[in-house]
């Protein structure tokens, strides 16, 4: 190999650039920091726990920063309910950076005569190959089982484009093809080529480019993950970090290079070895395994292949009847429905002529006479309202009962997705003109 394409980091026997020494300090401990107490959903819970006293202390101190020194001046949760851009993270973003520059002057300091760390960097590419390594088989193994995005239901194929947030634009956009999912989870789960040092580079550049994806979407469609996705852009770029020089020279030069494996600490026992690989060999299983696992019986119970019930569907008002007295479809009229719509494991919701939206949590009764019970999010039970359902076999077509002080019946029709083009277009191989409506 030519001289000029050694890399330090890579050679015991080399003294790294003072740069380079300061960056891997800087990056050694917020890496190992953010991962340590941002791990998620990366490894398997019994791991995961053992961080647990360390994160509980942790979180007596971003409530200490975030009054003291940032003077957050309201209160707000840990659990981000699905986001991972909440006040919290980004609180706690920012003592990770404060730690690790403070850390990594006084670290300078005191080892400014090191000359490398090689066995040091080596770990840390292990820390943070595996870290998103599995984060991104997490990611892919949804797309690839369809968890992740459904497919539009009727509900959201009824609402105005205009009324859609951007990321639930994107969800539909994305949640409408199984082919494109599959495609997605295919290039996100590739990123277990990072558990091994051999496909080390070939896997961070498949997933530099599936982590900038994610990040551009999740930015460009204000999808609240972009603390993550921009880290794991990070993270790779880290990991390619030492072949950018001769990847550069490869692409736009032409000459032949080649790409060194990471050398891994020399284990002179067998017993070592051993250990070593059935380590890795038990972490890997004890990864994926639950996480297929738990994907699997997730799909079963509420993805793709979780059970329909008749009654669950979007439904149309044709006839709403208040005192005997049918009301028309006015579109000024604020306590006419327009739209029923009651979805699995979701709150049932009444979109009214004006277009203004109510969800209630919903319960069916069943026996000689079916009803469901409506009452509204937020409220006691005692505001609860009992409706009988007239049904056939395509699910309920009447409702009747009281509503509030009133009585009324409801007639309804039941939406199919396959009743709307972007749902029934299909797949065309010959277009002679662009289908774009």
């Amino acid at each position: 190999m030519n001289n000029h394409l050694q890399t330090n980091l890579l050679e015991p026997q080399a003294a790294w650039h003072w740069y380079e020494k300061i960056l891997f300090r800087f990056f050694f401990i917020f890496f190992t920091l953010f991962i340590s107490l941002t791990s998620g959903a990366a490894f398997p819970i019994e791991l995961a726990s053992f961080m647990t006293p360390a994160a509980n202390q942790f979180n007596k101190l971003v409530r200490w920063v975030s009054k003291h020194i940032l003077k957050i001046p309201y209160e707000f949760e840990q659990n981000g309910h699905g986001s991972g851009d909440n006040t919290y993270m980004y609180v706690t973003l920012f003592i990770i950076f404060l730690i690790a520059v403070i850390a990594t002057i006084l670290w300078s300091a005191i080892d400014r005569n090191r000359k490398s760390y090689v066995k040091l960097y080596y770990w840390l590419t292990v820390l943070v190959r595996f870290y998103v390594a599995f984060i991104l088989f997490s990611y892919g193994i949804v797309k690839i089982i369809k968890l992740q995005f459904p497919s539009p239901h009727v509900g959201r194929l009824m609402q105005p484009y205009g009324e859609s947030s951007p990321m639930g634009l994107a969800w539909t956009f994305l949640g409408f093809s199984k082919g494109y999912n599959i495609f997605m989870g295919i290039a996100e789960c590739a990123a277990l080529l990072l558990l091994f040092r051999r496909t080390m580079t070939f896997g961070a550049i498949i997933t530099l480019m599936t982590a900038a994806n994610i990040m551009a979407v999740n930015y460009f469609f204000d999808v609240p993950v972009k603390i993550l996705s921009t880290m794991l852009v990070v993270m790779t770029a880290f990991l390619l970090a030492h072949d950018i020089k001769r990847l550069c020279l490869f692409l736009f030069s032409g000459k032949p290079v080649s790409l060194p494996t990471i050398k891994a600490p020399v284990l002179s026992k067998k017993w070592m070895k051993f250990t070593k690989l059935t380590a890795k060999i038990l972490l890997i299983a004890a990864t994926l395994i639950p996480k297929i696992s738990y994907t699997l019986s997730a799909n079963k119970e509420y993805g793709e292949n979780a059970p329909t019930y008749t009654y669950l569907g979007f439904y149309e008002v044709t006839r709403f009847v208040v005192n005997n007295k049918e009301l028309p479809a006015n579109s000024a009229d604020s306590s006419r429905w327009k739209h029923l719509n009651i979805r699995s494991q979701r709150p049932a919701a009444i979109r009214f002529m004006t277009d203004s939206l109510k969800s209630y949590k919903y319960k069916f009764v069943y026996g000689k006479e079916n009803y469901i019970e409506l009452t509204p999010i937020g409220e006691p039970a005692s505001t609860k309202k009992t409706l009988k359902i007239g049904s056939d076999s395509n699910g309920i077509t009447s409702l009747s009962g009281r509503f509030d002080a009133d009585s009324v019946q409801i007639f309804l029709r039941k939406k199919n997705p396959d009743e709307f083009l972007l749902m029934n277009r299909g797949f065309n191989w010959i277009n002679e003109r662009p289908f774009n409506r």
